[in-house]
């Protein structure tokens, strides 16, 4: 008895089914249908989305282990944090002394999705403006432990990212952005063209005990 060729299945390409089976079996992330396809936040992780002027800057301060996952969606930057920071942000903006401020800092938390970036290793960035990762996440490793949050003690002995140090360097950085943006205050008299007034920040303290800001 002859088999033909038609009876052997053909290797599976590394991108057999799109990105959102890679997402799903190899992080374990839902997804929604696209175009293009949504990530689901909320569940695994939440998202803070800032401006990427001000995002590159808050990478540079945090260094490699400050934060998660990064993305980068046309002008705008996305961190990933722990799932449940999104409701946090208004209550920790207030006890950093930056409510009531517009700082373009926003997030994204349950209910709500952000653009799947292309996989890790895939060839090519997809449409103009598409999301990509600038640190992505590992696979076959639980991203959770690598997130910033509130409760960083218990994380398995290894100490996750601390989300108020996170935002605290967002806003600084967001603010510090819709400053260099705002022309008007060159000139000034004993301020040299260039630098903006700077809102001074309260240092945010050494040691932080674990707590609930809620928003109000």
């Amino acid at each position: 008895m002859s088999f033909s060729a038609r009876c052997v299945p053909r290797p599976r390409p590394p991108g057999d089914g799109g990105p959102a089976r890679w997402y799903e079996e190899r992080l374990g992330w839902a997804t929604v249908a696209g175009p293009p396809v949504g990530l689901l936040t909320g569940l695994r992780f939440d998202v803070l989305e800032l401006p990427a002027a001000a995002g590159r800057a808050v990478l540079r301060r945090a260094g490699a282990g400050g934060t998660g996952p990064v993305a980068l969606v046309g002008r705008r930057m996305r961190l990933l944090v722990a799932a449940g920071s999104a409701e946090e942000l208004p209550g920790l903006l207030d006890w950093l002394e930056w409510g009531g401020i517009s700082l373009d800092l926003s997030a994204l938390g349950a209910g709500s999705r952000m653009a799947a970036p292309v996989p890790p290793g895939w060839s090519g960035s997809g449409a103009p403006g598409a999301a990509v990762w600038l640190r992505a996440p590992e696979p076959g490793r639980a991203v959770e432990p690598s997130l910033p949050a509130l409760w960083t003690a218990a994380r398995g002995g290894a100490a996750a990212p601390c989300l108020v140090r996170l935002v605290a360097a967002a806003a600084a950085e967001c603010h510090r952005v819709r400053l260099l943006s705002a022309c008007p205050l060159d000139g000034l008299p004993g301020r040299p063209v260039g630098r903006p007034v700077e809102r001074s920040v309260r240092p945010v303290p050494q040691q932080l005990t674990p707590q609930r800001f809620a928003s109000s």
